[in-house]
């Protein structure tokens, strides 16, 4: 068995940039253990998508960019509401992994805290690769498919994405 990793995200969508950092990842590791992270959160302005609807776009952008399968599992994680507790909690749903990847400033800590090797990923074009960009050019109207892989973009499209990030922001109202 090789070296495992480990990359924590909430993917409100999963967009370009989380792709080239799973393959920056994948270059690095030979397996990947992507955690859909603030799982129970759906339905909200920061966290419009449910956990199922996250595990789809990853598997549809993956399986666009040719990335095998046996490379990689998702696993939904619901946050504790305890930073003390989080790192275990993610332990007992987790198969064992070596290295955590993440530029989160909390999530870094807590596992090099724990005892984990921590590295930091490349950013790929931050400006326009950010879940926070792309939901607000979807409620304005503006061009965002660009921004995640086709295959998210035709997923959000079917499950009506923007009309939904609309709603909850209350702007799509009858004309």
């Amino acid at each position: 068995m090789g070296k495992i990793g480990l990359y924590v995200g909430r993917f409100q969508p999963f967009h370009l940039g989380h792709l080239e950092a799973i393959k920056y990842m994948l270059s690095r590791v030979d397996e990947l253990v992507i955690v859909i992270g603030s799982a129970q959160y759906s339905h909200t302005s920061e966290n419009p998508f449910t956990a199922g609807e996250r595990v789809r776009m990853i598997r549809l952008a993956l399986t666009e960019a040719e990335i095998d399968p046996s490379k990689y599992l998702t696993i939904p994680i619901s946050d504790t509401g305890s930073h003390g507790v989080w790192v275990s909690y993610v332990l007992m749903r987790t198969p064992k992994f070596e290295v955590v990847y993440s530029n989160e400033p909390v999530t870094s800590r807590l596992f090099d805290e724990a005892g984990f090797k921590v590295e930091g990923i490349p950013f790929f074009n931050r400006d326009f690769y950010s879940a926070t960009f792309i939901r607000s050019r979807m409620l304005n109207d503006q061009g965002w498919e660009k921004f995640v892989p086709r295959s998210v973009a035709e997923y959000i499209k079917e499950i009506e994405g923007v009309r939904r990030i609309k709603d909850i922001a209350g702007t799509d109202k009858p004309q």
